[in-house]
């Protein structure tokens, strides 16, 4: 079955990142925990299928205040494939220049913040645009994908660089930069794509980390709460002080 070959190499890409990222996260989770404990923000970014990992962070069981997601629905919601916002126009759109600039302009960052975007390859305008933005205001930039595959390769930017030689902090996803990873019979291209897993299990591998360290500091968390386990009685309650702590923060910007 082709279930297991993918699975095998899900596996694989999950003993890499123990085996070569832990310090990376743990350098990336230090710079965020430090914004977080500054009453300052984690701003987190991604175009199409690596706004996953923005939307699974936070808001969510189990992570707490501290992250603010940018999420720009025509980077985001290309699901109707055709038609309005479809496949064509957000592929125009993430290698369009000045997008993000034009996102950027939104909010009232500061140097205490820091950034998290995720992109696979690095090489598109719109990611890019942010990044240099961010550094303007001061901000670290932390990337997460595919560097070791992406290497010096050249960015779709006027500015000549990929996204990953303007971070401050990466962690590689070690993904491969095809991303499909399993060969079909008859077919040119494979199936069964590893980025979004890997989003996804360093995200919670950093996310956790900057847990730690900030309880280590002594800083309280304003953690979700899940509100369907029978018997706990404050949840909704804990779930309400999360979501205010966040209404006040959220003011600065």
């Amino acid at each position: 079955m082709l279930a297991l070959e993918w699975l095998k190499n899900a596996h694989g890409i999950m003993e890499k990142l123990e085996a070569t990222q832990l310090e990376n996260i743990k350098k990336a989770a230090t710079a965020m925990a430090d914004s977080i404990e500054a009453g300052r923000w984690v701003h987190t970014f991604g175009c199409g299928h690596a706004t996953i990992p923005v939307e699974e962070m936070y808001p969510r069981i189990g992570s707490f205040v501290g992250f603010h997601p940018l999420c720009e629905l025509p980077l985001t919601f290309f699901t109707q494939i055709i038609g309005q916002m479809g496949i064509h126009q957000f592929l125009f759109l993430e290698r369009t220049e000045g997008y993000g600039q034009a996102i950027m302009k939104n909010y009232d960052f500061d140097s205490k913040d820091c950034i998290w975007i995720f992109s696979h390859t690095g090489i598109n305008a719109v990611n890019i645009d942010m990044a240099l933005e961010a550094k303007k205001r001061g901000m670290k930039v932390i990337v997460y994908g595919s560097a070791g595959e992406t290497g010096d390769k050249a960015s779709r930017h006027s500015s000549g660089k990929n996204l990953f030689q303007l971070a401050d902090i990466i962690v590689d996803s070690c993904v491969p930069l095809v991303d499909a990873s399993v060969p079909l019979k008859n077919h040119f291209d494979k199936v069964g794509p590893l980025s979004t897993l890997s989003f996804v299990t360093m995200v919670w591998m950093t996310i956790t980390t900057v847990a730690e360290i900030l309880a280590d500091r002594g800083v309280h968390l304003y953690i979700h709460p899940s509100h369907n386990v029978p018997g706990d009685t404050t949840a909704h309650e804990r779930l309400d002080a999360a979501i205010a702590e966040y209404q006040k923060k959220v003011k600065i910007l």
